[in-house]
């Protein structure tokens, strides 16, 4: 785990969400309040962005319209429709869930406040979490619209109806596509480039179902209705077209199939 404020992993819990939530509002507005200080510059930024919301939502809220306003639908509007979406309790627990995720796992994320404020894949998912509630509402052409917006400012193309689980880590994010029919669980890591796809079938449930605790390389493609087990691995540039066992690692194109413990076993004898 990086160095904070905060001690242990907080991405799985399930009770005490709220004072979570709250821990972690306290240390960006911390962190922020620091950088308003030594930073001149940015002090408006600081401020508008952060400093001036009351609640961890409002500030995510105001963030998101930001950058996704345009003429039809100005900023105020927007970080209204985000702020009443971001407040309910299982949007709330997941995108705080993705906040601490991406501070535990990405080396280069050593504030809660950097990825709050300047990562573009934990801006994706919030966005579609946003859109992904609003399509479930009924309200298509809104989450359509969110995510066309979503593909033109963060260049992540994901479909309103595709899954992801709480706990997700998008990291550098650029070129990624996930479609209608995804699954995607929780406490899972992807990397740029990354097409979760069909393979041809014209309707129906034609795109990968991906496991819990999954890490899936730069430039991998998983196409087809295919499912990859809890806790593998897709390497890097992998093509995959069928399934992945649990805990196995899949590299190459067409990808093969490894376990990881014989992976790792391997890495441990040539130490």
């Amino acid at each position: 785990m990086n160095g904070g404020d905060l001690t242990g992993s907080l991405t799985c819990v399930k009770t005490g969400d709220m004072l979570q939530k709250d821990t972690v509002w306290a240390t960006i507005r911390e962190e922020v309040q620091r950088d308003y200080q030594s930073e001149p510059l940015l002090s408006g930024f600081m401020f508008s962005t952060v400093l001036a919301h009351d609640t961890i939502e409002e500030s995510l809220a105001f963030i998101l319209a930001k950058k996704l306003e345009n003429a039809v639908l100005p900023a105020p509007k927007l970080a209204q429709l985000f702020q009443e979406t971001l407040k309910r309790d299982e949007v709330s627990e997941e995108f705080v869930a993705d906040l601490v995720a991406t501070y535990d796992r990405d080396p280069a994320c050593r504030r809660y406040s950097s990825c709050f404020l300047y990562y573009k894949g934990f801006h994706a998912i919030q966005t579609h979490r946003v859109a992904h509630a609003l399509y479930n509402q009924g309200r298509t052409s809104l989450a359509l619209f969110l995510q066309s917006r979503s593909s033109e400012a963060f260049h992540v193309d994901i479909h309103p109806a595709a899954t992801i689980g709480r706990g997700m880590m998008l990291d550098h994010a650029t070129g990624v596509v996930i479609g209608e029919t995804a699954v995607v669980g929780e406490n899972c890591s992807m990397l740029h480039s990354v097409t979760l796809g069909g393979s041809g079938k014209v309707s129906g449930d034609r795109h990968p179902k991906i496991g819990k605790g999954v890490l899936i390389g730069a430039g991998a493609v998983v196409l087809g209705n295919v499912r990859v087990g809890d806790n593998s691995k897709i390497g890097s540039g992998a093509v995959v077209l069928k399934d992945v066992p649990v805990k196995h690692v899949a590299v190459g194109m067409p990808a093969r199939m490894f376990p990881l413990r014989r992976i790792k076993k391997r890495i441990q004898s040539k130490l």
